[in-house]
């Protein structure tokens, strides 16, 4: 079992950086890929960035590619997203999700645990 919390969302304005963190409980975090997905109210949950349970590989959707940075602290248990850049169009929900062994998949369904969310709000 894995409990995966968020922090670190607000209110920003367009071009400002924000860096989200999730942390995680239990022992094994270190076996878990690890992602960000995003969700708009009524909308489907989207990818954004994943990092591989081994840490070597990371993923990101086009959208956010250059901009967002996904990392992940194996000893705090803990995955970073760094978003930089950012655009009104970056306004979601912001959820951090649990995947064993994951390859990394952008789909949302693979994954087994889920945070909360936090919220982003980008003001243009």
């Amino acid at each position: 079992q894995v409990q995966l919390v968020e922090s670190g969302g607000g209110l920003v304005q367009a071009g400002d950086s924000l860096r989200l963190s999730c942390a995680a409980s239990g022992r094994t975090f270190s076996s878990y890929t690890m992602a960000w997905f995003r969700q708009a109210p009524g909308k489907e949950r989207e990818f954004v960035a994943a990092i591989s349970w081994r840490g070597g590989s990371t993923y990101y959707a086009d959208s956010v590619k250059g901009r967002f940075t996904i990392s992940r602290d194996n000893v705090k248990n803990t995955v970073y997203l760094q978003m930089n850049s950012l655009k009104s169009e970056d306004t979601f929900v912001y959820y951090c999700a649990a995947d064993f062994h994951g390859s990394g998949s952008n789909y949302y369904a693979q994954y087994e645990y889920w945070g909360q969310g936090t919220q982003v709000t980008v003001s243009s």
